[in-house]
């Protein structure tokens, strides 16, 4: 695990955001793919799409965790909002303004929004399983203390050995990364089926909801609880998959007819 890969004087080139950076470029390039073998030209919006959906995206992801999690640190400390290197970054915020931005976009642009979302499910997820792998470098995303011999020891300039110290830890952004892979191959599998359109859309959202809920139960970066009984990441999760269900079902009527 190494957070920095080098410097220049003293300014650190970090592997979280050449990491980050990569997902960003090689969702776009997922997405552009998709969209040039589906053949109805959205190849040339998807440049614009990723940098509008990349931007939106980390700052989505960072301005979720800054207001819904670490507030009580971050009000103090107000010119730390935009450090992402320090920890935190929400996948759940990140989509949410990514996906409104991207919707406004389409729309100007009069495309379809709904097979749009199809084309682009499985590079979403792609570019997410890979940002994992930047959490893993940074020591961020990380897992709850395992109370025995087995698990990730992160070195000591990481967030993650600053609360647990030498605790070996899950391997909680591992194990997301690798889910994420098994949800884009089966969004890969469904897009072979005779789906109706933005079915595919809502499976990706419920296949990620139903595999973060449980993998919050691993996590040891939040502990709090909402009502005393779920993490506010669970709770999201909750109220996506059962709106991404909705919509599942709602479609396959829709377009049915």
């Amino acid at each position: 695990m190494h957070q920095y890969l080098f410097f220049i004087g003293d300014f650190p080139i970090r592997s979280y955001g050449l990491i980050l950076s990569l997902s960003i470029f090689l969702a776009t390039g997922a997405g552009y793919f998709f969209a040039k073998v589906d053949g109805r030209g959205y190849e040339k919006y998807l440049i614009d799409i990723g940098i509008i959906g990349g931007f939106f995206g980390l700052l989505g992801a960072r301005l979720w965790d800054v207001f819904f999690f670490d507030w009580h640190y971050y009000k103090n400390h107000l010119t730390e909002i935009l450090n992402v290197w320090q920890g935190g970054m929400a996948v759940q915020g990140g989509l949410i303004l990514a996906t409104i931005a991207v919707v406004i976009y389409a729309k100007k642009k009069n495309l379809d929004v709904l097979h749009l979302a199809d084309l682009l499910a499985p590079a979403m997820i792609l570019g997410q399983a890979l940002g994992r792998c930047a959490n893993f470098l940074n020591g961020d995303a990380f897992g709850a203390p395992t109370n025995e011999n087995f698990g990730i020891l992160y070195p000591s300039t990481t967030l993650a050995h600053r609360i647990y110290g030498d605790q070996p830890l899950y391997p909680a952004e591992v194990w997301e990364c690798q889910l994420d892979i098994v949800i884009f191959s089966l969004l890969l599998i469904f897009r072979c089926t005779n789906y109706f359109k933005g079915q595919c859309f809502a499976l990706y959202v419920m296949l990620y909801s139903v595999a973060r809920f449980f993998l919050e139960y691993f996590r040891g970066d939040y502990n709090q609880l909402i009502f005393g009984i779920l993490k506010s990441a669970q709770m999201t999760s909750v109220i996506a998959f059962t709106s991404a269900l909705i919509a599942f079902i709602y479609f396959r009527i829709k377009f049915s007819k």
